[in-house]
């Protein structure tokens, strides 16, 4: 059967990671979590105590950052440097910093060269926030998976829930100033790609979610095979 590439787009808190690892395992593809290639870099920047608006030190530490995947434990990790951050890079501070750091363009081109060599070999997801409208526009699928903003903030508050002292409306303040950062942005804000199916995962439960997605892929598949 033929390979393609699948982009899922949306904003924080819409379910993506979860919809496209279930998604990924259910086609047998791979999984990328392309807003972790950010996160790692501005992991990197605030261990380094480079400002995630300092172009010019942003560009000499992604000299010298070489990021993969590996699979472990049943899932996906990302190797910076050669030591495993997978677990240390989801923190609201690490959110913040991956959201100003992927405004910048020497951080973008540096990813885009990444992302877009994993996509050779098709048959990938891939997560992000623009991987329909710039990075992958030609994929032969693409979602913009959606929530409203009030369950957004309530799923990411429950996955936050026990790693620190954030309240519920600290997160729903925090996801609506890096909304507006993401989607104001001159540099690929955030949005669907004029192609792309938008699916709204408010009151969808995630595996009637993945089986919709699923369905759609497989049927583009065909229809392009036929």
């Amino acid at each position: 059967m033929k390979s393609v590439v699948v982009t899922i787009d949306g904003p924080a808190g819409a379910g993506k990671t979860t919809v496209s690892r279930q998604l990924a395992e259910a086609l047998q593809y791979r999984y990328v979590d392309t807003g972790s290639l950010y996160r790692a870099v501005a992991f990197s920047a605030l261990e380094a105590g480079i400002s995630p608006t300092d172009d010019e030190g942003l560009k000499g530490l992604c000299q010298n950052l070489n990021l993969n995947y590996t699979i472990a434990n049943g899932g996906s990790r990302l190797i910076l440097n050669g030591t495993d951050i997978t677990d240390k890079i989801r923190t609201p501070e690490i959110s913040m910093a991956a959201s100003a750091v992927s405004a910048r363009p020497v951080v973008r081109e540096f990813l885009l060269d990444i992302q877009k060599r994993m996509g050779r070999d098709k048959a990938a997801v891939f997560e992000g926030r623009d991987m329909g409208t710039v990075v992958f526009p030609n994929a032969e699928v693409k979602f913009f998976l959606d929530a409203s903003p009030k369950i957004r903030a309530l799923r990411r508050y429950r996955e936050l829930e026990g790693k620190g002292e954030q309240s519920l409306q600290d997160v729903e303040r925090e996801m609506a100033r890096r909304d507006e950062n993401d989607s104001t942005r001159a540099l690929a804000p955030l949005k669907p790609a004029e192609d792309a199916i938008y699916v709204d995962s408010s009151d969808i439960p995630v595996a009637q979610v993945v089986a919709t997605m699923k369905r759609i892929v497989e049927t583009r598949i065909n229809t392009s095979t036929e």
